[in-house]
């Protein structure tokens, strides 16, 4: 992760050299480590159990065993194996595949950037932490009050979800070799599924459901025209398609209000005299 400046540090002598991350006042007081723990285990449970169904997928694409634990041992993000399998599945070019996957994981070092001041950690565990920075990692530091509730957050969600994440790969590559052709069984489908359920919880603002639900029309509109692995990194412009019209809608409803005003401020003046 980079090296960026570590955030204040408030102390108080109830705390006892404590450290809390935030600014004084913007977090709640800290809580029991066992709290932490367990909503950490919950989130690495919960998600981890979803390897099967990428080893499943990538067995159907025509990975090797191999190859799908490689993945999951040495990518591990999710989101981007998905992506990375299904273009090869669709027949896509290895390399437009892996673009597609490289621009997926590329939040993860906004991510870094983020957490590299909340852990603090020292300079040689930190290419260590940053195989872990993801979604589910990054979303239990960032609820935490304490620098201490961070980093134990953040490894026992890291840790419990990569031995899991790969355990249950391993299980789903062999499940599938056993079965035989995914598609028979309709388990083809159980990547995208998966992506969709983890997906579908963090889209939470009109922003955001505007950009998922153009991302998907971009994908499918282009899905027919355009080698297998290209309509995903079409539908990447989604987001920057409606900021800009988010960005357009906020300056014109600024220019409206400030002609409002202007206009009030015409006729107080009209009034007056």
């Amino acid at each position: 992760m980079t090296e960026t400046p570590a955030r204040t540090v408030t102390e108080t002598p109830a705390q006892t050299g404590a450290e809390t991350p935030a600014e004084t006042g913007t977090r709640p007081a800290a809580k029991p480590d066992s709290a932490v723990v367990r909503d950490a285990l919950g989130v690495g449970l919960a998600v981890g159990l979803s390897g099967f169904a990428f080893g499943v997928t990538s067995a159907g694409a025509g990975l090797t065993l191999l190859q799908t634990c490689a993945l999951s041992l040495l990518v591990f993000t999710g989101a981007s194996q998905f992506a990375l399998v299904g273009a090869l599945a669709a027949g896509g070019n290895p390399l437009t595949a892996a673009a597609g996957a490289f621009f997926l994981g590329v939040r993860n070092a906004f991510y870094g950037l983020r957490l590299s001041q909340l852990l603090a950690l020292p300079r040689f565990l930190r290419p260590l932490a940053a195989h872990w920075v993801i979604d589910e990692t990054t979303a239990v530091a960032l609820a935490q009050p304490t620098r201490r509730a961070v980093r134990l957050g953040f490894t026992v969600t890291g840790l419990t979800l990569y031995v899991l994440w790969n355990l249950t790969t391993l299980l789903g590559a062999l499940g599938a070799e056993a079965l035989g052709d995914t598609d028979a069984w309709g388990l083809d489908a159980a990547g995208p599924a998966v992506f969709l359920a983890l997906l579908a919880p963090m889209l939470r603002t009109t922003t955001e459901r505007a950009v998922a639900g153009l991302a998907v029309v971009l994908g499918l509109g282009f899905l027919p025209v355009l080698p297998a692995g290209v309509p995903v990194l079409a539908a990447a412009l989604a987001a920057p398609a409606v900021l800009w019209f988010k960005g357009r809608t906020i300056a014109r409803n600024e220019k409206k209000r400030a002609k409002s005003q202007h206009q009030q401020r015409n006729q107080q003046r009209s009034e007056d005299r």
